[in-house]
């Protein structure tokens, strides 16, 4: 289970609106699957948890009240 909690490259208000109304029209479960390692789209993160890719569908399952902290990830190396 993931311990490093999630930090998020870009501020709320510069995410694109237009998808976050589309992934709000998924289920928790959806969004979850969707997130899943090992398949495009999967949750990416820093070593230190800061998130690459998945970003709007993660905010979307904190805004439901889901402890994101605890998703499954891909960690990246940072390139050099």
């Amino acid at each position: 289970m993931p311990t490093t909690k999630l930090k998020f490259l870009h501020s709320a208000s510069t995410l694109n609106q237009v998808k976050l109304e589309f992934f709000r029209r998924l289920s928790t479960g959806e969004l979850k699957a969707s997130l899943v390692p090992g398949q495009p789209g999967s949750l990416k993160v820093r070593g230190d948890g800061t998130v690459l890719d998945g970003h709007h569908r993660a905010s979307i399952l904190a805004e439901r009240g889901e402890n994101i902290d605890r998703l499954p990830r891909e960690i990246m190396e940072k390139q050099p």
